[in-house]
C-alpha cells in the first residue's frame, strides 16, 4: 500500500493548515520562496502535492523552489504583460480613424479642454473604413473603435432630434375661414 507524502513526512492536517495561513502572512516575493522552502523540506520538492495540499500556484512554487536554491530573487515584471493596444498594433488604422473624424469634429465652444466632439458614432467610423476599403475581418469590433476614440479623445455626442414644427395659429385659423 502506497502511504503520501505528507505521512511519509509526518506533516498532519493541523500543520498544514498553520503552515498554509502562516505563508499567507507573507507578502510577495517572499511569499513565493516561502512555499518554495516549505515544499522541498516537507514535501520533498513536489510541487504538484504542494497544489492539492495547500492550493498554491505549481508554477509559483517551482519558481520559490529555483529561488531558494539559488538564493536570487525573480523580478516579476508585470507591465509586460499587458496586451497591446489596437491602435498601438495598427497605426495605419489610427491614421485612418484620424482622417474620417477630422471634417466631423469640432471643438468645445469655450476651448477650455482639447477634447474634440463630433456627432458621428462608432458604428458609423467602422462602415466608412469598410467603405475605404478595409476588410471586416481585419478591423476590430464596433465596441473597440468606440474605446479607440475615447482614447484620442473624441467625445461621441448624441445629436438632438429635430422636433416637427407645428403651424402657426393665426395660419391653421386662416386655413380653416378660407375653406381650405
Amino acid at each position: 500500500m502506497k502511504t503520501t507524502t505528507l505521512a511519509q513526512n509526518g506533516v498532519s492536517v493541523e500543520m498544514v493548515g498553520l503552515i498554509s495561513h502562516l505563508v499567507d502572512l507573507i507578502s510577495w516575493p517572499e511569499r513565493r520562496r516561502a512555499m518554495g522552502e516549505v515544499t522541498l523540506l516537507l514535501l520533498d520538492g513536489k510541487h504538484r502535492i504542494a497544489e492539492n495540499v495547500f492550493g498554491w500556484s505549481r508554477s509559483a512554487v517551482e519558481v520559490g523552489i529555483n529561488e531558494f536554491q539559488t538564493g536570487i530573487a525573480c523580478v516579476n515584471n508585470i507591465s509586460a504583460r499587458l496586451k497591446p493596444k489596437t491602435e498601438e498594433k495598427n497605426p495605419k488604422l489610427l491614421a485612418e480613424i484620424h482622417a474620417i473624424m477630422e471634417p466631423k469634429s469640432e471643438s468645445e465652444s469655450s476651448l477650455r479642454t482639447t477634447l474634440l466632439y463630433t456627432n458621428m458614432t462608432a458604428k458609423a467610423v467602422y462602415d466608412a473604413l469598410v467603405e475605404k476599403g478595409w476588410s471586416a475581418e481585419s478591423l476590430p469590433t464596433v465596441r473597440t473603435i468606440s474605446n479607440i476614440l475615447s482614447r484620442q479623445d473624441y467625445r461621441l455626442r448624441t445629436v438632438a432630434k429635430t422636433k416637427v414644427q407645428k403651424k402657426p395659429q393665426k395660419l391653421t385659423q386662416s386655413l380653416k375661414t378660407s375653406g381650405r
